[in-house]
């Protein structure tokens, strides 16, 4: 049993190693090659591959190939891509062009995007096989998911690769490496009787039936409008801290110069933040739950607005990567746990895979790219470093202003569930 969790432990250890390794800190490199007003589609195409990547890498894992050599056969490929991003922007030195690196990353990316799904699978197809309660056995293992990425996150910032095209060739072996240990987890079945399945239930389509449900139309709505924020604060938080170096009175400052390291806080409270869900899911219920995350991306923006490296502004940079534990959990556990109590068994996973399409899929895809717009028109326009504090501080202004329009309109428009809902079927 032990040596189970060891091991799963591990593979969840790696799968997030290798996106924290360039997650955060992709930004600053864009800005600091030329790529400025292209951050924004290094990040959408994240959301844009999700929406029928990991569907297609799981009716192969369903049908033909076992999940563990789908999950190495994806870091593979992701792996060998990254790295030959990382080779090409090397060669590039500052001269690197949009073209090649996005096509390379993106590459990259539509292989590894699939293999968060599959790990999962792996881990609860183990777990029950070994007869563990996976609700119980999984958190504690998929913990350590979060620890991988803020150890990439601190590898990356204190190896001075933050700004470098190192981050990229370092996300691309840690692939190679789970790719080669994917091979040795355990044996996952497959089921090539699924031909009957008509392509609508096999990428999940049936769950849009949920839209003629009034309140789930409400909530997929507005999980759609809340993942517009997801992925705004990864995309530029980095650059934004970062360009306080160029100014001399925080060019020294420990924030300033390790972007990375402070921002690692917010996955920090992420990993305490999972643990007081089912307390204030009892206690709030799951509305205000929701509305608790809400207000934490109005907080989590608008603390990035006043903030800056110094003493005392550093204390609402902190406070803005607290907050983001709880706006981050928050909104995607207790609203996973929402999809799960009023859908039907025969519809359930598709309903989980609507709720995400429309938070990490679309929703974020437009977030990121708006915010490219937004981030264009007051930052990258200007030259001088103080004015470009500036352009930023009113973007995080406008950022939480939009937050704040969602959690209002949610307050009113939104009903809180009664206790025994009834079960929706698609």
């Amino acid at each position: 049993m032990k040596n189970l969790k060891l091991r799963l432990i591990v593979m969840n250890f790696l799968e997030f190693a290798v996106w924290g390794a360039y997650l955060t800190s992709m930004g600053g490199y864009l800005f600091d090659h030329g790529l400025e007003n292209q951050v924004g589609w290094f990040y959408a195409i994240q959301g844009i591959v999700s929406l029928f990547m990991p569907a297609l890498m799981g009716i192969l894992a369903d049908r033909w190939i076992p999940a563990q050599k789908v999950v190495s056969l994806s870091h593979a490929l992701a792996g060998i891509l990254m790295i030959a991003a990382g080779y090409y922007a090397m060669n590039a030195g500052d001269s690197v062009q949009f073209g090649p690196l996005f096509t390379l990353y993106t590459l990259s990316v539509a292989f590894f995007m699939p293999t968060i799904g599959l790990t999962n699978s792996v881990a609860f197809n183990a777990l029950t096989k070994a007869g563990m309660d996976t609700v119980k056995a999984f958190p504690p293992i998929r913990v350590f998911g979060t620890i991988g990425f803020i150890c990439s996150m601190l590898t990356v910032d204190f190896s001075g690769m933050q700004h470098t095209y190192g981050q990229f060739i370092m996300s691309g072996v840690l692939s190679l490496v789970l790719a080669a240990y994917a091979l040795t987890l355990p044996h996952c079945p497959i089921n090539k009787n699924e031909g009957s399945k008509s392509w609508i239930d096999i990428f999940g389509l049936r769950a849009f039936t949920l839209f003629k449900q009034k309140r789930m139309a409400i909530f997929f709505i507005f999980s759609m409008l809340l993942g517009v924020s997801l992925q705004i604060s990864n995309s530029f938080a980095n650059a934004f801290i970062s360009t306080f170096a160029d100014i001399q009175q925080y060019a020294d400052t420990f924030a300033a110069k390790h972007a990375n390291a402070l921002i690692s806080l917010s996955q920090m409270s992420e990993t305490l933040c999972i643990l007081l869900i089912p307390f204030c899911m009892k206690k709030f219920g799951i509305k205000n739950v929701m509305l608790i995350a809400m207000f934490g991306w109005v907080l989590r923006y608008g603390l990035f607005a006043v903030g800056n490296p110094g003493m005392p502004g550093v204390l609402a940079f902190v406070l803005s990567c607290i907050v983001y534990g709880v706006a981050f959990d928050f909104f995607n556990i207790s609203g996973a746990l929402y999809v799960d109590q009023q859908t039907d068994d025969s519809i359930r996973s598709s309903a989980q895979g609507l709720f995400m399409i429309m938070t990490n899929g679309i929703g974020a895809t437009i977030g990121t790219l708006s915010a490219q717009q937004v981030v264009n028109k007051f930052v990258t326009t200007q030259t001088d470093p103080t004015a470009q504090v500036s352009g930023w501080s009113t973007s995080w202004y406008i950022f939480a202003g939009y937050a704040l329009i969602v959690a209002v309109l949610f307050m009113f428009i939104f009903k809180n569930p009664q206790k025994e809902a009834p079960v929706i079927k698609g």
